[in-house]
């Protein structure tokens, strides 16, 4: 409770202003002093008039006994009742009893029943025989004397000085006030003076008051802000310099992004198409050839053109996330379907490194993009399997009970440092492993931009890949995705054993004239009947060769003075309407980046390929919208909009 009550003090007195602190210190001492003088005065008085009421009371009652003795011996009850009336009728006698030695009352002035106040000073008296003092006494005298006027007058005096103790309180209380605030005023002005300076406003300056120590604080304060203030302007100088210059270099930053991204918007079109033609070219060179020398030497060119096609893939590619060109299209579909496209990509190339690929079958089902589903588990695997000299690479599928599926990729590679762990993600950003052993070395080797994309895709699907590694044992990078119920196939597979599209009619359509040759020395090969056009007027002229539509026409999106292959596809749509015939298949291979354009893509869902297209996708999609029939609107699933990377 000592504490308690301590504690409350404490807080009590640390909520008080420096003012009222200094007026209590300076009313304290005053009240303390008056209280104790008030109460000595007082007591003092009150045992004075005690002394002088006793006094006077001792007198009457020695008087009345002395003059009642002859009375009493001679039993005069008369004379005594005299005298007993008398002595009653002196100044603040209330009651006079005479009585005699055996206690029988012989006299009362105011008889038995008279009431008795607490007021009231009682003394009693022997009333002796004067000339026998030695005997007996023969009675006694009871006097009662009134304290009443004696009361009020010490009622008087202490009200009186009490009027006086407010009086002198309330003075000193105006005093203490007045000197405190006289005190307190330097200090308060510092303090107003200390808040205009936080503010940092204007220069702060308080007037120098005293001679003392206030004084030499009220100077060292001036001088204090004084320099705080020069220090401040020079800061807020360098900031607003700094600020200035900073935003200028953001500017520049941004301008020399947006017009990288512009750049390489504007440039992927124009690369793709003779690197597509490069591909198309190399691929017809292994048909009908049988020298051995002659296709090794074809291998290795096709093995550059891939390496060259993945460098533009990856730098091109992420082009297309930053310029905002990637469209998501959302849908539920099973895990497997993407685990044997992914297991199709690159079962060959473990087995030539000597590695296992394990897809673990599961059954369950999420919701997401396909496409970029499969383009993170290609960019996952295709860099597990590159740094990955001995063991293999695993694909699982968990579920959790947040109602996601967790999806792994473990490899038992070199792993990767815990210092550039944090930086494998950062965009031309490569670690080497130097005596590793990895299959990064030859002509595949990347730029450093497949994680980069990688996390770009996967923030596209509201998700984050997330690595944990050991370097020397391995790595294993994670993701989540929404998982949903299983549902019955909505789409038709196409049976890899069944790439047969020998006897297809297909039209081409394109504005450069080597990827018209080499497309169409390609497909002849595999056995198609083809014609080529590179603008609406000779694809109407080619129609004319068939009496039925097509069963494909492959077209560009940017053709020629700036016309574009959709209206290209909708000017033929509308001539074979107009002679009673269906819809044809119809598809788009294009090296085009630009959001805008895309979104037509989609708006008119057509098929699209993104050039370069190696043959194998190329046939893949052909089998794909022969299976699926004439005008159907098929799932771009099965092709990446984005380049393989494999």
């Amino acid at each position: 409770m000592v504490v308690a009550g301590a504690n409350w003090t404490v807080r009590l007195w640390r909520r008080t202003s420096l003012m009222q602190r200094l007026a209590f210190i300076a009313l304290v001492p005053t009240l303390v002093t008056a209280a104790l003088l008030v109460v000595m005065l007082t007591r003092y008085q009150l045992n004075t008039l005690r002394g002088m009421a006793q006094s006077t009371a001792d007198a009457i009652a020695t008087q009345a006994a002395s003059v009642s003795a002859d009375a009493i011996r001679n039993m005069q009850r008369r004379d005594l009742k005299r005298i007993a009336e008398s002595v009653g009728n002196l100044p603040h006698v209330v009651h006079v009893q005479i009585r005699a030695a055996d206690g029988e009352i012989l006299a009362d002035s105011h008889g038995d029943a008279a009431p008795r106040s607490r007021d009231v000073l009682t003394v009693v008296r022997d009333v002796k025989d004067g000339d026998q003092p030695l005997q007996p006494a023969l009675g006694s005298v009871l006097i009662d004397l009134s304290l009443g006027e004696a009361i009020a007058a010490q009622r008087a005096s202490l009200r009186n000085a009490l009027i006086a103790l407010a009086l002198a309180l309330f003075i000193a209380g105006v005093i203490g006030w007045q000197a405190a605030r006289w005190i307190s005023a330097p200090l308060r002005r510092l303090a107003g003076a200390v808040h205009k300076l936080g503010r940092g406003d204007r220069r702060v300056e308080v007037e120098v008051t005293d001679e003392n120590e206030i004084g030499e604080l009220q100077r060292g304060f001036n001088s204090a802000a004084a320099a705080l203030f020069d220090v401040q302007r020079g800061m807020e100088q360098e900031i607003e310099h700094a600020t200035v210059e900073l935003a200028r270099k953001n500017a520049a930053l941004e301008a020399a992004s947006v017009a990288k991204a512009r750049f390489l918007a504007a440039a992927s079109h124009d690369l793709r198409q003779p690197l597509y033609a490069l591909t198309l070219f190399s691929s017809s060179l292994s048909v009908d050839e049988r020298d051995p020398v002659r296709l090794d030497r074809i291998a290795h060119i096709q093995e550059c053109v891939e390496a060259l096609d993945h460098l533009f893939s990856e730098l091109l590619d992420l082009s297309r996330l930053e310029t905002g060109a990637m469209q998501i299209e959302i849908s539920e579909f099973p895990l497997d379907h993407v685990f044997e496209e992914v297991s199709r990509n690159f079962r060959m190339i473990a087995e030539q490194h000597g590695l296992r690929l394990v897809m673990r079958t599961t059954h369950l089902w999420v919701r997401s993009d396909r496409t970029m589903l499969a383009r993170i588990l290609n960019n996952l695997v295709s860099n597990a399997l590159r740094y990955t000299h001995e063991g293999g690479v695993l694909v699982v599928a968990r579920r959790r009970q947040d109602g996601t599926v967790r999806v792994d990729v473990w490899d038992t590679g070199s792993g990767i440092e815990p210092e550039h762990q944090a930086r494998v993600f950062d965009e031309f950003y490569r670690v080497d492993h130097h005596g590793s052993g990895e299959h990064d070395s030859g002509p595949r080797r990347g730029l450093g931009l497949g994680l980069a994309t990688v996390q770009r895709l996967a923030e596209l699907l509201d998700t984050r890949v997330l690595l944990k590694s050991t370097p020397a044992r391995g790595s294993v990078f994670s993701f989540h995705l929404p998982e949903v119920p299983p549902q019955h196939p909505t789409r038709m597979e196409v049976d890899e054993a069944a790439l047969d599209v020998s006897g297809m009619r297909v039209l081409v359509i394109d504005d450069e004239p080597a990827i018209l040759s080499g497309i169409r020395y390609l497909l002849r090969s595999w056995g198609c009947d083809v014609a080529v056009a590179e603008d609406r007027v000779q694809a109407l002229e080619a129609m004319e060769t068939w009496v039925t539509p097509p069963d494909l026409v492959m077209s560009d999106l940017r053709l020629r003075d700036n016309e574009s292959g959709l209206d290209v596809l909708a000017e033929l749509d509308r001539r074979y309407a107009e002679l009673g015939f269906e819809p044809f298949p119809r598809l788009l291979i294009t090296g085009e980046t630009r959001s805008d354009r895309l979104r037509a893509i989609m708006a008119a869902r057509i098929p699209v390929l993104y050039k370069p297209v190696s043959p194998e996708q190329l046939r893949e999609a052909m089998v794909t919208l022969r299976v699926t029939g004439r005008g159907m609107p098929i799932s771009t699933g099965g092709f990446t909009p984005l380049s393989p990377s494999v």
